[in-house]
């Protein structure tokens, strides 16, 4: 299937905000999973339960909160645009916001999980020996947790590459710059004879899933076989 330039249009900017998603949200979603995984705090329970609220909002609300915070007259974006001249309004940067918003609980999710599977005893030994809780985490947590942080990353970037309600509400459907694969299909099904176009969308969509599990799969294995020397 040969695509055409406007496929791949929407192809590299929905691979573009994926990239840029999940670039910037994952060292703040391996500290968040650090945090949860490792410490005890006041209002734990809660810092939880508004980490993972994305995966049970409508996508529409979270949209809309995103609009009345970090839209150009937000309660956040007007200050970002007044002082740094940053603006998310209408732009490719607001749909990578929104992907974030939206995968970051998965992407945390799995990094937890697979920092809570790693026998604590390993980072108890290695801080006996006198290794900090910096050093302890950068070679002991962080390698271990590799499975879990790629996990992650492949959840989240599938995510963000099917990510619509937020998008469509906080940066609107802009061809060329906010308009990625499932709002480009929504157009299609919008649009008279439009199945068709659809169609090839939707088995860019499966296919760019299928490589990204693929790449996760052989990865891993790589990773143990790094691991067993």
């Amino acid at each position: 299937m040969i695509l055409t330039a406007y496929e791949w249009q929407v192809l590299l900017l929905s691979l573009k905000i994926a990239v840029v998603a999940i670039t910037f949200s994952l060292p703040f979603a391996i500290l968040v999973a650090w945090l949860l995984a490792r410490c005890q705090f006041w209002g734990k329970s809660l810092f939880d339960s508004i980490i993972h609220l994305p995966l049970v909002l409508p996508p529409v609300a979270l949209g809309y909160l995103l609009l009345i915070t970090m839209g150009r007259r937000g309660v956040v974006g007007q200050w970002l645009y007044q002082t740094f001249g940053i603006s998310f309004s209408l732009d490719w940067k607001g749909a990578a916001l929104a992907s974030a918003v939206v995968a970051f609980p998965l992407v945390v999710r799995s990094i937890r999980l697979a920092i809570e599977s790693i026998d604590i005893r390993l980072e108890n030994v290695a801080r006996t020996l006198g290794a900090d809780k910096m050093r302890v985490f950068l070679t002991i947590t962080l390698p271990l947790a590799f499975p879990g942080i790629l996990m992650g990353i492949v959840l989240g970037f599938a995510r963000c590459l099917g990510e619509f309600g937020a998008t469509i509400t906080f940066v609107s459907n802009i061809k060329g710059e906010t308009r990625t694969i499932p709002l480009a299909m929504y157009t299609y099904l919008q649009t008279p004879n439009g199945e068709y176009a659809a169609m090839r969308l939707c088995i860019i969509s499966i296919v760019l899933a299928l490589i990204a599990l693929i790449a996760s799969e052989w990865l891993n294995r790589w990773h143990k076989k790094k691991l067993a020397g």
